[in-house]
């Protein structure tokens, strides 16, 4: 019994501080206005020189190897994510193992390297075909764009269950096909690549299957006030997360930077992009079309919106269109702006600055700031049957509402003021807190009266 009750404090306390660490707030929790975790050893430090920065791939992800055939194709399991390389020639296939009821989305970024001469129509192309090579869903395509410049690009592809096609209805295995667009002469070489399936659960009841009619389009004005400094992220793994506010960094030429924001259903996320004047107002009259891109991924790294913003050396301000509330049934809209926005969870900003802006204005670093607005009443959501993979992907908060069976995670109505505003994220910290603060009691509460039992002889 002294073994069991030594071995039952340690546990108990490592519940307890596990619970602590991970509120917002704590030493555990990476706060918005603190620096991101280390990211993996892929990554480098900031410097002057555009080709120091890289992405940065998630930590301890296994390495697959692109089959040229489907024969030897490499399988990917759903809530794990893979690093790859991506050949200038030629399709590579992974193998996928379905059921017959959930949804698989699979998004495949590529990486040129930093010093590679593109094009700007080059770029990735991905799909998920079933064993009789039909695609399930329209291949996505992703190019360099004007800016002309080396940067991650994202596609994804997706096995959608209930579907109004008659193909990929069934269990059994299907291919992921990745492959290299437009390339040309000028820009041959391997590309890193790092693919992420995701699994989302069917569900215990079955709704609407038409995306709804209105919602409000306005845009609104993005929050004002004093900008709060941050350090943006080197990828998806390890994006800096944002609350509602305004939010400023540092970005050079070459450079991408990723940050992320919770966004629950029935929630709107707005975002503007302001670069700040280069030293000398652009006096030497350069000019870089695409020079900024500012772009919007959804949890599971699919594309929702971007804009590119042209430099000339003074300041510049960018803006994603209007996006409708997130809601499950945006999926079955013919937008692809409007179906992105079909689950709750961490939405990725992502940010790069064309390598060209530097032989024009300089080295920098550019100012950017980022203003972030979340509007809207956090809903249920739509009532999962099993738990996504990775788990909580589509979950806000620390406890979390994926199913909608945990109440009111603290939803603002976005017009807090987020950075030093009391806005979402400032609510969801509050009840990330109250949780965190309830395991405690819970469990001091348990201690105290086994104490009392063992102090009586029971």
């Amino acid at each position: 019994m002294g073994r069991r009750t030594a071995w039952w404090r340690v546990t108990v306390m490592g519940v307890v501080l596990g619970a602590v660490a991970g509120a917002p707030g704590s030493p555990g929790f990476a706060a918005s206005t603190s620096p991101p975790a280390s990211p993996s050893a892929s990554a480098t430090s900031p410097s002057s020189s555009a080709t120091a920065s890289s992405y940065a791939f998630a930590e301890d992800a296994p390495s697959v190897t692109g089959a040229t055939d489907t024969a030897d194709a490499e399988r990917l399991r759903p809530g794990t994510t893979y690093r790859s390389s991506l050949p200038s020639d030629g399709k590579v296939y992974y193998r996928l193992v379905l059921d017959g009821t959930s949804t698989v989305y699979v998004a495949a970024t590529a990486v040129p390297p930093t010093d590679a001469s593109v094009t700007p129509t080059e770029g990735v192309r991905v799909s998920v075909q079933d064993a009789e090579g039909r695609s399930c869903s329209a291949p996505d395509t992703a190019s360099i764009g004007a800016g002309r410049s080396p940067r991650p690009l994202t596609v994804w592809g997706a096995r959608q269950l209930p579907t109004s096609r008659s193909l990929c209805r069934t269990a059994g295995t299907y291919y992921v096909v990745v492959e290299r667009v437009l390339r040309t002469a000028s820009s041959p070489g391997d590309w890193d690549l790092e693919l992420a399936p995701v699994l989302e659960p069917g569900l215990r009841k079955a709704g609407s299957t038409s995306a709804p009619e209105a919602w409000d389009s306005a845009t609104p004005s993005p929050p004002g006030g004093e900008s709060v400094r941050l350090r943006g992220g080197k990828g998806f793994g390890s994006a800096t997360a944002l609350e509602q506010g305004a939010w400023r960094d540092d970005l050079r030429p070459g450079q991408t930077l990723f940050y992320k924001v919770p966004v629950d259903w029935g929630q709107q996320v707005y975002a503007t992009a302001d670069l700040s004047s280069a030293s000398g107002g652009g006096a030497g009259g350069g000019f870089v079309p695409g020079g900024v891109n500012l772009a919007l991924y959804n949890p599971v790294r699919g594309l929702v919106d971007d804009t590119s913003i042209s430099y000339n050396g003074s300041q510049k301000s960018g803006a994603l269109a209007a996006l409708p509330p997130v809601g499950y049934d945006n999926r079955y809209a013919v937008s692809d702006r409007v179906g992105g926005m079909r689950f709750a969870g961490s939405y990725y900003l992502v940010v790069h600055l064309a390598a060209r802006v530097g032989e024009d204005f300089g080295d920098g670093p550019f100012e950017l700031t980022l203003r972030v607005r979340v509007k809207g009443a956090a809903t249920a959501g739509p009532g999962y049957a099993g738990q996504s993979e990775p788990s909580g992907i589509f979950q806000v908060g620390l406890l979390g509402r994926a199913s909608g069976a945990v109440g009111d995670a603290g939803a603002s109505d976005g017009d807090g003021g987020g950075a030093g505003g009391g806005g979402t994220g400032m609510k969801l910290v509050a009840v990330g807190g109250i949780g965190a603060g309830t395991v405690v009691l819970v469990v001091l509460g348990v201690w105290v009266a086994v104490g009392r039992r063992r102090a009586a002889g029971v």
